[in-house]
């Protein structure tokens, strides 16, 4: 029988949305919330130390936090393909700059495709959700990238 479980991530990051037509071509901050959620066979093996587990929930946390969470909180995010690569940032310990423009559809495709290269043989990325505010997010779902 498949299960899904979903791991919630918490992260602090700003960013800037080069030619956008609004606030956001600002460098702003925000409170960002990821949901990671994968399927797979529930073990069912009575001596093994993750019996009844589709996945530890550690063992998620191993995947995500160095790769995204550890890397981006508290940093400076900017599209690498814009004037904003000019200005001297160097006073800044965590300042990226993407091949893309930094927005959460955008962020949560780059997510989504290292989270995925990452997954054990035996587990599915299902989804992943990433939030930028209380009331708007992005969402990656694996049957709409099939």
């Amino acid at each position: 029988m498949m299960i899904r479980i979903t791991k919630e991530f918490k992260f602090e990051m700003a960013h800037a949305l080069h030619g956008y037509d609004g606030l956001c071509k600002n460098i702003h901050g925000h409170s960002y919330r990821l949901w990671v959620t994968i399927k797979g066979e529930v073990r069912n093996e009575n001596e093994h130390v993750k019996d009844g587990m589709v996945m530890d929930f550690a063992v998620l946390k191993e995947i995500v936090k160095p790769e995204i969470i550890d890397k981006y909180d508290h940093s400076l995010v900017l599209n690498a393909n814009s004037p904003h690569a000019s200005i001297d940032l160097s006073v800044f310990e965590k300042v990226f700059y993407l091949p893309y423009q930094p927005t959460s559809e955008n962020l949560v495709m780059d997510f989504a495709t290292l989270i995925q290269s990452k997954m054990p043989k035996r587990i599915i990325l299902c989804k992943v959700v990433l939030s930028e505010t209380a009331t708007s997010f992005a969402e990656w779902k694996l049957e709409d990238n099939q």
